[in-house]
């Protein structure tokens, strides 16, 4: 397996609209893609663009991550950090499934089976317990680039 480049910190928050403001307004952002719902995970997600070492927008993705009614997994997330927070670490590999196989066969416990994320890939989480204490998304490289 190939573990690809660091594609998103994902940050859970009561207000993806309050998120907004501040990533704008105090840490600069200036591409801010615009939010949208994803039912079938019980999220709200807005992506925003940091910028690279050469000022492009290149750089690492914030993915604001907003609860929608019955979500239970970030809800209970925002319980414990009611200001929000970093939920999870998302990493890039060329095919989910040689990579789903190869850390099932490092003893590594996958989160359910892959399904398609947030950027339209497939996707699967790691449990924080065998991953150094962080939540790990792992997706498939987007065709195509990032």
């Amino acid at each position: 397996m190939i573990l690809g480049r660091l594609n998103h910190i994902g940050v859970a928050t009561p207000s993806i609209a309050d998120s907004v403001a501040f990533y704008r307004d105090v840490m600069g952002a200036t591409q801010i893609h615009e939010p949208f719902d994803m039912p079938e995970q019980g999220v709200k997600v807005c992506f925003v663009d940091t910028p690279g070492a050469d000022g492009a927008l290149n750089g690492t993705q914030i993915e604001l991550i907003e609860p929608l009614p019955g979500n239970t997994s970030i809800a209970g997330f925002l319980e414990k950090n009611p200001q929000g927070g970093q939920h999870h670490m998302c990493y890039e590999v060329p095919d989910i499934h040689a990579a789903k196989a190869e850390f099932e066969a490092m003893g590594k416990r996958v989160l359910g089976e892959p399904r398609i994320g947030a950027h339209g890939t497939p996707i699967f989480f790691l449990h924080p317990k065998d991953m150094g204490g962080v939540l790990t998304e792992i997706m498939e490289t987007p065709k195509g680039g990032h």
